[in-house]
């Protein structure tokens, strides 16, 4: 297993853990937000486990599968991370369509509320690019 395979399991539980966020008691305030900074609904519980199982798929079948799935994810999270500081949600669980725009804000609750997005686009798109662990 390549290193890129191997991220792509860090991913599985790193996203599992996101959906799990709203049912595990005390992580979330009395307006359901978790830690107090974003709220995560039925649509982003199913988007997560939606790309973790995806990343599980692609960490199991092989090196360019992975890789793939880096690239196309990291675009994807990383893009919607930037995308929710100039609206105030994202476009991944659809947010935008069914929000009226909060306007473009980096206060630091915002910064929060995008950041695992980046993070995770981010290192993502990296990962993928720089085609990490390649076979020999």
């Amino acid at each position: 297993m390549t290193s890129m395979q191997k991220l792509c399991l860090a991913y599985v539980g790193a996203l599992l853990i996101a959906a799990s966020l709203n049912y595990v008691p005390g992580l979330t305030d009395a307006q359901g937000r978790a830690f107090g900074i974003f709220a995560l609904d039925i649509y982003d519980d199913a988007l997560h486990v939606a790309s973790a199982l995806w990343a599980l798929v692609a960490a199991l079948v092989s090196h360019r599968a992975a890789r793939m799935f880096m690239l196309l994810f990291g675009l994807a999270y990383l893009g919607d991370g930037v995308f929710g500081f100039f609206t105030g949600y994202g476009y991944l669980d659809l947010g935008i369509f069914t929000n009226a725009s909060e306007g473009m804000n980096l206060s630091l609750g915002r910064v929060l509320a995008n950041a695992p997005h980046l993070i995770l686009g981010g290192i993502a798109l990296w990962a993928g690019v720089r085609n990490i662990g390649r076979p020999a």
